[in-house]
């Protein structure tokens, strides 16, 4: 039996499809009712969803990184017994999780980080789990991660110690901010000269998924993209980031290893959150002021 803490129904439904007895408890209710809909024992309270589960315990925890993972994994470490496991799946730092892993061992109680990639497509093609841990806790859990992988034999892996889960699903998502903003730049170059190409960008994409050494997931969700909006007219140019980016370009720097894409990537992104920056206009200043090369006047053009 497993306890989760704010798994998410689609998860959930994975479990539960595979055998598993699933106990869970979330905040929210209506995440709640979704989970308890799907097969899911619903419970009021963190206490109530210990006391569900029998010796040795497992209880997954997927919450944002911070403050509230510390406090909800310091609740378990007061609730669990000697030999039950956390399983943080969640995108935590990995210090962070190596510094809650050596608190709940002084309680006898074993941490696996499992870094968790999948989102909203988990339930139809699985998660890629990279899980650091005890080996033997990692054992006795594996048809967990069995159950959630793509394949028994895929898709999972057992890739450390205690934070080594989490540092391996960091570096995963800087690779993932550099290789969008590859697809992102190839795109806005062929949608510059759509119109002396009459190029029909959903096409080529379709094209680039067979055969093609660029063809990725990835780029299967940029053709429903553009099947769905081609010109993408009802998104914004703003982009967001979770923070993995920015640990990931922060751990290079620590390491001495470059990483001069991924950051590139990751400061792309800050750019597009910006309106008329100061540093591009500053650069229209430097070159009016030096060459009297013409500027554009702030306000409606």
């Amino acid at each position: 039996m497993i306890g989760l803490g704010r798994m998410g129904a689609n998860m959930t439904q994975r479990l539960l499809s595979g055998g598993h007895s699933v106990v869970v408890y979330d905040r929210d209710a209506d995440a709640m009712a979704s989970s308890a809909a799907a097969g899911a024992k619903a419970v009021v309270s963190v206490p109530d969803l210990v006391n569900r589960l029998a010796p040795p315990r497992a209880v997954w925890v997927m919450l944002p990184a911070g403050a509230v993972t510390d406090a909800v994994i310091g609740e378990l470490a007061s609730l669990l017994d000697l030999g039950d496991a956390v399983i943080d799946g969640g995108n935590a730092n990995y210090k962070d999780t190596m510094r809650r892993g050596e608190m709940l061992a002084q309680a006898g109680i074993h941490l696996l980080d499992a870094g968790t990639s999948g989102g909203v497509w988990g339930l139809v093609e699985g998660y890629s789990l990279m899980v650091g841990g005890d080996a033997e806790t990692f054992a006795r859990l594996e048809p967990i991660f069995q159950t959630l992988a793509p394949g028994e034999d895929k898709g999972y892996s057992h890739v450390g110690p205690t934070g080594a889960g989490h540092f391996t699903k960091m570096v995963h998502n800087g690779v993932e901010y550099a290789l969008m903003q590859a697809y992102a730049e190839g795109f806005e170059l062929l949608q510059a000269k759509q119109a002396d190409f009459d190029l029909d960008l959903t096409a080529i994409g379709r094209t680039w998924q067979h055969g093609s050494v660029v063809r990725s997931w990835l780029l299967d969700l940029a053709v429903l993209a553009l099947e769905a909006d081609p010109g993408l007219e009802s998104l914004s140019a703003y982009v967001d980031d979770s923070g993995e980016g920015r640990w990931t370009v922060n751990e290079s720097v620590e390491l001495a290893v470059p990483t001069p894409t991924i950051t590139a990537a990751l400061y792309q992104r800050f750019r597009s959150r910006q309106d008329e920056p100061f540093g591009a206009r500053l650069l229209a200043a430097l070159r009016n002021q030096f060459g009297g090369h013409a500027v554009r006047e702030a306000g409606p053009q």
